[in-house]
């Protein structure tokens, strides 16, 4: 069975950094990349950074670029979301989700598979 684990939210000032952590389990595909999707209250789910677990590919958000990174553990079991110098614009449940393919250009909900609970990120201004 699938399984994504999201942790790590919390409620920070402005400037201030946190790490998510997507733990994953029963994973058998040849192929995928794990995606970090965030959502704020009414607003569509976007896309946020992605990880091929093939190649280490990565692709990022033009909003996050240069402020997120996205890395695994050796065992690709987890996959962290490192964020620096949050704005508050950056609040939003964060949700990590799986893809039966390596990431590509462009992320949209529709193109994962399986998802995890959300964790909430809070920045305060």
């Amino acid at each position: 069975e699938v399984q994504l684990q999201a942790s790590g939210g919390g409620l920070v000032q402005a400037g201030e950094s946190l790490t998510l952590s997507c733990a994953i389990s029963g994973f058998g595909f040849a192929d995928y990349s794990i995606g970090w999707f965030r959502q704020a209250p009414g607003k569509e789910r976007e896309g946020v950074s992605c990880l091929s677990h093939s190649d280490g590919s990565r692709w990022y958000a033009d909003s996050v670029k240069g402020r997120f990174t996205i890395s695994a553990d050796n065992g690709f079991n987890t996959v962290y979301l490192h964020t620096r110098s949050l704005k508050p614009e950056d609040t939003a449940v964060y949700f990590c989700a799986e893809r039966e393919l390596s990431c590509g250009r462009s992320m949209h909900r529709l193109m994962y598979d399986y998802w995890g609970q959300g964790t909430q990120v809070t920045v305060s201004s």
